[in-house]
């Protein structure tokens, strides 16, 4: 028998991992009904089990701890976010099944088998950033490597095939936890490499530098021809940096290593409440197991 799984990215895909593979535990013990083989597959499904407690505590706990943050004052780091979510330019995002307009999407296409079984055939996700407003400020939300709660989910048929469809739509209200930070376009500003770069460009033209800077018209740019050369390059590398100095800072909320990076269109109060309740499922789930176990345990070993 082989088994194909994909989890979309949307509440708990990881405990629904979870949840699968302890599914699929059971029934291998089912099937072989033997004694060793229940003690390891009950195992097995306690030890997920306390992993899936874990780690739903963890994410409410993350939620319900960390204070809602304006974007015109939050702090350089980890911070909760609360508005609405808008495209990042008049040429909004679309879903590629149903063309509808979205700040993010993620679509799987399956296909009914000769055997009756399902397989996917396509998936797929955005991965464009879009913009975030509270009312005090703006800042991009950049998706790639966040966990994904979205109550907008389509699902339809056609012939053979089946659609399944996830987005984040424009005007929702997307609440955000991840790693804020704020970049200065002139952060990082080297007028001497500026420079330099600015004059090896000029240099692979040689045919250009020779019509701008050879004054006497002798085939070569001499010392003093090259020395207004770099007069002007800096000059004109100023003018950039001034520029840039001007234009405003660009505030960024992006994943970070070990931190969990969640974006949402539901409340921050229901997330909560819905990992509280798949901890208590895990843990629920725990105790069985090991109810189960000890019963196998104390069952005769069969030779």
């Amino acid at each position: 028998m082989s088994w194909h799984l994909s989890f979309g990215r949307g509440l708990g895909s990881l405990h629904a991992g979870i949840a699968f593979v302890q599914f699929m535990l059971l029934a291998m013990g089912f099937h072989t009904g033997q004694r060793e083989a229940w003690l390891g597959v009950l195992a097995g499904a306690a030890l997920l089990a306390l992993l899936g407690w874990v780690l739903a505590l963890r994410r409410r706990h993350a939620i319900t701890g960390t204070p809602t943050s304006r974007i015109v004052s939050a702090a350089q780091g980890y911070v909760e976010l609360h508005g609405i979510g808008k495209p990042l330019d008049l040429n909004p995002l679309q879903s590629p099944l149903s063309g509808a307009a979205c700040l993010w999407y993620r679509y799987q296409v399956e296909h009914r088998t000769d055997n009756d079984k399902w397989e996917l055939v396509e998936q797929g996700q955005s991965q464009a950033s879009f913009v975030l407003d509270d009312g005090s400020g703006q800042c991009l939300v950049d998706p790639d490597g966040a966990e994904i709660v979205t109550r907008h989910c389509r699902r339809w048929s056609s012939g053979d095939y089946r659609y399944v469809e996830w987005t984040l739509r424009q005007q929702d209200l997307i609440y955000v936890l991840g790693h804020f930070v704020t970049r200065h376009p002139h952060q990082g500003l080297d007028a001497g490499a500026d420079v330099r770069d600015l004059l090896a460009e000029w240099k692979r033209d040689q045919a250009g530098l020779l019509k701008r800077f050879d004054l006497n018209h002798d085939g070569q740019v001499d010392d003093r021809e090259w020395e207004l050369a770099r007069r002007l390059a800096r000059g004109e590398v100023e003018k950039r940096h001034r520029e840039l100095r001007r234009q405003p800072e660009l505030h960024l909320v992006e994943g970070a290593p070990s931190s969990l990076y969640l974006i949402s269109n539901h409340e921050p109060d229901k997330l909560a409440r819905r990992f509280l309740w798949m901890a208590l499922g895990q843990l629920a789930v725990f105790f069985a197991a090991l109810g189960w176990l000890a019963w196998w345990w104390r069952q005769p070993a069969v030779f």
